[in-house]
């Protein structure tokens, strides 16, 4: 594995963070503006790791 493997995958599982406490901050009526940053963030996260394990290619 490389490390912009690594990166990615650290990138993803941030994300996914981002989107499932921003979510249950939106749908617990939390303050909105801060749910949507999580949501916002955690999106971009998630799909710059996805992104990024895509485009790397693992050479044994």
């Amino acid at each position: 594995m490389s490390i912009k493997s690594i990166f990615g995958i650290i990138l993803t599982l941030a994300g996914l963070i981002g989107l499932i406490y921003g979510g249950m901050d939106l749908t617990s009526g939390g303050v909105a503006r801060a749910s949507w940053v999580y949501l916002l963030m955690g999106g971009i996260f998630f799909f710059s790791g996805i992104s990024l394990i895509r485009s790397t290619k693992d050479t044994v």
